[in-house]
């Protein structure tokens, strides 16, 4: 099975178009074009009936008070945690995800209805718990939301774009899903899964 991420190559910086945020030469980020990635694939196993799609950063700061804060550091001995920015299920396996295609741009409160390939569904990314209580952008985000970590972190972010081929028709999950309510449905059913992996920062001193 492969896997093939538009302008994304293994272990390399993800260019600036797929994040959410960028560097600034004024500020320590702005927001960017956040669009999507595109997603193609290959050679998958017999019997495979649908595809999820997730894209995951492992390194994200599991305490965020000193995150974006002026004067002081994320530090590279804090505990990690997951933060995905996409989930995607139901994808039929003849079909392909065109580059900006199902992001484009920045929404405030998250993307509601975000475009997908006919049959799939788009699940809420975790800047849904990251924004919360935030008056300007808390909401429920579907779909893709690309890299934004934060400006003062000391550590080089991983984004995992993962792709697994599931002999499921449908994924047995509700509306506003996430990615931990797809893993555990999918858990027995995945036939295999390809991977690309990219890395972001918005710290000059890690450029």
């Amino acid at each position: 099975m492969k896997l093939t991420v538009t302008g994304i190559e293994q272990d390399r910086p993800i260019p600036e178009r797929y994040a959410f945020g960028a560097p600034d030469s004024d500020s320590p980020m702005r927001l960017s074009d956040n669009r999507n990635p595109g997603i193609q694939w290959s050679a998958l196993p017999e019997g495979t009936r649908s595809l999820v799609l997730l894209c995951v950063d492992p390194d994200a700061p599991s305490d965020p008070t000193d995150a974006n804060q002026e004067g002081r550091e994320v530090s590279p001995d804090l505990k990690r945690t997951e933060f995905y920015h996409w989930v995607m299920v139901d994808i039929p396996p003849d079909g392909t995800i065109e580059e900006g295609a199902v992001a484009d741009g920045i929404t405030p409160h998250g993307k509601q209805n975000p475009p997908s390939p006919e049959g799939s569904r788009q699940g809420l990314n975790s800047y849904t718990m990251w924004f919360a209580g935030d008056k300007d952008m808390e909401g429920r985000y579907f779909g893709y939301d690309g890299p934004c970590p934060p400006w003062n972190d000391t550590l080089v972010h991983h984004y995992h774009f993962r792709l697994l081929a599931t002999d499921l028709a449908r994924c047995p999950v509700g509306d506003a899903f996430d990615a931990a309510d797809v893993l555990a449905a999918i858990q027995g059913h995945v036939l295999d899964e390809a991977e690309v992996v990219g890395t972001y920062t918005l710290n000059p001193k890690l450029m």
